[in-house]
C-alpha cells in the first residue's frame, strides 16, 4: 500500500480550464479556473 503523504505528493499540478496553466492551489480550493482567468474585471 502507498504511502499517504507519497500519494498526495505524486498528484499531477492542478491546471486551469480556460487557459490550461498551472494554478496555485489553495487549501480549500474546488474550483478549476486560475486567479487571472477567474479575476472580477474580465
Amino acid at each position: 500500500m502507498i504511502n499517504v503523504i507519497e500519494f498526495f505528493r505524486n498528484l499531477p499540478k492542478k491546471k486551469c480550464h480556460q487557459c490550461g496553466h498551472d494554478m496555485h492551489e489553495k487549501a480549500d480550493c474546488y474550483g478549476n479556473l486560475c486567479d487571472e482567468c477567474d479575476h472580477p474585471a474580465r
